[in-house]
């Protein structure tokens, strides 16, 4: 019994691309096979008219002029393909890190510098000889203002 390989995104995707730029070069060679043909049928449609112009007789007091076949409507012409207008990644904003002393419901009660820790170890050490509760210290960061 023959299993069947699962493709990787990379072939899937490569197949894609090969299929339509197949697509494309058909596509293509019709339009230009559409635009010869519409070329040939307008010439055909001209000399028609001069012929049936001169066909009528010279006598020079015609009041009506030969009608003109209607022309053929021009196949909608497809869209050049647009490339895809990607925007630029915004950056993230700097950011600071600060230690933050907090209660026992996450509330902020202090915040100190990065390089200030021993301040915010003392300072909770004093809250929680205060206060008798129980207080913690976090790293936060936090976007820089300018």
């Amino acid at each position: 019994m023959a299993r069947k390989r699962t493709l990787d995104l990379k072939t899937l995707r490569a197949q894609a691309d090969a299929a339509e730029a197949k697509d494309k070069e058909k596509n293509e060679d019709e339009e230009v096979e559409e635009e010869e043909e519409e070329a040939d049928d307008d010439e055909a449609a001209e000399a028609d008219a001069e012929a049936e112009g001169e066909d009528e007789g010279g006598d020079g007091d015609d009041d009506e002029k030969p009608k003109a076949k209607p022309k053929k409507k021009a196949a909608p012409k497809k869209k050049a393909a647009t490339t895809k207008r990607t925007r630029a990644p915004k950056e993230p904003p700097r950011m600071k890190a600060i230690w933050v002393v907090f209660d026992n419901s996450s509330k902020r009660i202090k915040e100190f510098a990065y390089p200030n820790k021993a301040d915010a170890e003392t300072f909770m050490a004093e809250k929680i000889e205060e206060k008798k509760a129980t207080f913690y210290i976090s790293l936060v960061k936090e976007p820089m203002t300018a």
